[in-house]
């Protein structure tokens, strides 16, 4: 039958069949092989029909990728296009993202409901209903997670991966593999430079998570040209070094048959992750096959119809899918229906078999967790009165919840006895054949990370962790707050794609000392407060680190950063409320008719409640003092509660005292006591000494403030943000 143009790939009529799985695959059917030529053939001008419509895109990935998608969506993955939810569906992460067209157009082909050709032709377009971004966005069906800047694809996998062994290894019983998917990750030259994919690749190795599998796209081009400008390491010896079993293909362009060979030999590794490196060429078929140029930019019509004549399609046709195209994916229907029949069979007689077990893996599968979180938060009167740090307030709060909550996954980079985060009975993420030579050790069961060095594979990693399905896990990772300056790609896009984590930072301020400007995240929280859907939370003491908490669990499609010193904190229980942190900032001490608001903020609470003190007795000017812990939090709260809080008509000035730079205060405070430099190696209380954070020095400045205010009127300094705390060696 001639190609002909259609508009659905499931209204033809044609028969439906089921195309059972392979687990073994010797030789591809006759059939199929008669058909794979044509499909690809197809595939291909259909992705430069897509780029060139719209004079965008990138064609030349997708074109070479394709005999890798047949590979995967015809034979291999398992996946129900009817529901692309369906919990035990094999995981798919692009993390070449801008190679896009390729899975969209698959999944068109094998009739995810969603992704019509109307829909695909959308592709590069001004239509705001488009399901083709131009890299994979999370929010879509059939996408797992966001993949944009490269490399994050490859750390969403490992978690992905970590997800499935987990689970597996806490739920599964003989005869009852009810967690069992595999992670497929394509990825292109790029990746493999990323630092992130490195580090990830090293951890995936480590813990010999032998349900994940990378497909590297190998065309040896990048966007400045062949890959050799910049890099020509033996990339099997990397990865055999790094603990991967490898695999060569290499005719990637057009031998299906090999692929599967490689992708189910993988599927059927016992010990190790596999990296199957699968040669191909970029833009085949163009006239710039193999060449930079095929890269990011359409071909333009005169190139397109040449692809077309030279793979024998008619040259004036265009977006061209043949009733045989789609007959040769049909059975993907079925066959998911298939799929999700006998898992749900499977699910019911393993909760029959295992009653308890089975309602908190059906909890765990709807995003719910085990048991009542808020019973666990200690309350104000189990807290410190006594000075304590703010990390040691986390470890209080977190511990519990940790210990009695299994879909908590905890971790660290390498800062264990630091961060608090070890909780009583805990077990470690780990493969359970290690023995390490400092004999911690674990399993797959284990809900603590040794993440080691890592932070941005840690965060990056967390995501595909939280993405594995909403709710199931939450996971928490920790270190120093300079450090998630690291990280922050990995937790920028955790709130782009509204995965919940909670992220411990320890040591935020220069009350960390000794260790000098190098760890003083003096500028770090302008960053995490500008980051849109982040909950950056600094509180001021354990009450309030307990409200961090509260805020931080209740916030179901956004992460968090809870900002902890390192130092001892003052305790306020008269004033402290965890309440008041749900709203980000509220009124810590009220004094009617005051003459200035201070606002107080995490370590440096301490200063504004003793200036308080100290411009009431030596200057005679009363203060209120307002806490605020979150800027967002309060963002979301009325108008007329954040006209209460920070009294905007009132003729009283505002001043927030933070050890950090100032940015962004001036939407709440007419000046700051705040930082203008990076930090110093001093002992903790030297530090705050020598950049003006003491009462004795903040409250004359205060004070002579509020003076010129009190003459001139507020109107002669609202909107011009004032610093007092210029120093001549800033």
């Amino acid at each position: 039958m001639a190609p002909s143009l259609i508009s659905s790939n499931l209204d033809s009529g044609l028969p439906v069949k089921v195309v059972p799985m392979p687990e073994k695959l010797q030789r591809l059917p006759v059939e199929d092989k008669e058909n794979v030529d044509y499909v690809l053939r197809t595939f291909r001008c259909l992705i430069a029909d897509l780029c060139e419509q719209f004079k965008g895109g990138h064609p030349g990935s997708a074109m070479g990728m394709a005999a890798i998608g047949v590979a995967l969506w015809k034979y291999v993955m398992k996946y129900s296009p009817e529901n692309p939810f369906f919990f035990n569906r094999d995981r798919f992460v692009l993390s070449n993202g801008h190679a896009c067209l390729f899975q969209y157009t698959f999944h068109h082909l094998v009739g995810y409901k969603h992704m019509t050709l109307d829909q695909l032709k959308s592709y590069h377009s001004s239509r705001t209903d488009s399901f083709c971004p131009g890299h994979p966005e999370i929010e879509h069906e059939g996408i797992e997670v966001t993949t944009g800047p490269l490399g994050q694809g490859v750390a969403n996998a490992v978690g992905l991966a970590m997800a499935t062994k987990h689970l597996a290894a806490t739920y599964n019983r003989p005869g009852f593999p009810v967690v069992n998917n595999m992670t497929w990750c394509m990825i292109g030259d790029a990746c493999l430079q990323e630092g992130v994919a490195l580090e990830a690749i090293s951890l995936a190795g480590h813990w010999k998570l032998n349900n994940l599998v990378i497909i590297y796209d190998n065309n040896q081009i990048t966007c400045d040209g062949s890959v050799d400008l910049c890099n020509n390491e033996d990339v099997n010896a990397k990865m055999i070094a790094c603990g991967w079993h490898v695999i060569d293909v290499e005719d990637g362009n057009y031998d299906v048959e090999q692929i599967c060979k490689a992708l189910l030999t993988a599927k059927s590794q016992e010990s190790k992750p596999t990296f199957i490196n699968v040669r191909t060429v970029i833009g085949i078929g163009s006239k710039v096959a193999g060449n930079a140029k095929s890269h990011g930019a359409a071909f333009g019509p005169e190139d397109v119809a040449n692809i077309k004549r030279k793979f024998g399609m008619n040259e004036s046709e265009h977006f061209v899918i043949s009733d045989e195209v789609y007959e040769f994916f049909r059975g993907a229907i079925p066959t998911g229906r298939q799929l999700e029949n006998d898992y749900n069979d499977l699910l019911n007689r393993y909760c029959d078999a295992y009653p308890e077990l089975g309602a908190e893996f059906q909890r765990r599968m709807r995003g719910e967790w085990t048991d009542d979180w808020m019973k666990f938060i200690p309350s104000k009167e189990e807290l410190p009165k006594s000075p304590t740090p703010s990390r040691k307030s986390a470890g209080l709060v977190c511990n519990p919840l940790a210990q009695n909550i299994r879909s908590f996954m905890v971790g660290t980079a390498d800062l264990s006895p630091s961060v608090n985060m070890i909780w009583e009975g805990k077990v470690d993420f780990q493969n359970p054949n290690l023995r390490t030579a400092c004999g911690i050790n674990g399993d797959y069961t284990g809900r603590y990370i040794h993440w080691g060095i890592r932070e941005h594979a840690m965060a990056s990693i967390s995501n595909g962790l939280a993405a594995f399905n909403k709710g199931t896990i939450l996971p928490v990772t920790s270190s120093f707050f300079m450090f998630y300056i690291y990280a922050a790609p990995g937790v920028r896009m955790g709130a782009l794609q509204g995965l919940q984590q909670i992220h411990i930072a320890t040591h935020d301020s220069i009350g960390t000392g000794e260790d000098g400007p190098t760890h003083q995240p003096i500028e770090l929280a302008a960053l995490y407060r500008a980051m849109p859907n982040l909950l950056y939370i600094r509180p001021c003491d354990s009450e309030e680190t307990a409200g961090a908490f509260i805020a931080a669990l209740s916030a179901r499609s956004s992460p968090s950063i809870i900002s902890l010193s390192r130092q001892n904190l003052e305790q306020y229980p008269a004033h402290s409320s965890r309440d008041g942190v749900q709203k980000g900032a509220y009124v810590f001490v009220e004094e009617e008719n005051a003459d200035v608001t201070l606002i107080g903020v995490g370590a440096e609470m301490c200063f504004a409640v003793n200036t308080a003190k100290l411009l009431k007795s030596n200057y005679g000017l009363k203060a209120r003092i307002v806490s605020f812990p979150c800027q967002r939090l309060f963002d979301a709260q009325s108008l007329e509660y954040k006209r209460s809080v920070l009294q905007y008509r009132s003729n009283a000035p505002r001043v927030v005292i933070e050890a950090y730079s100032p940015l962004g205060w001036e939407r709440y405070a007419d000046a700051g006591i705040s930082m203008h430099s990076f930090g110093h190696s001093l002992p903790g209380k030297d530090a705050y000494n020598y950049f003006g954070f003491q009462a004795e020095q903040i409250a004359p400045k205060v004070a002579e403030y509020v003076k010129e205010v009190q003459c001139q009127g507020i109107n002669s300094v609202r909107g011009e943000f004032r610093d007092l705390n210029v120093r001549q060696h800033s």
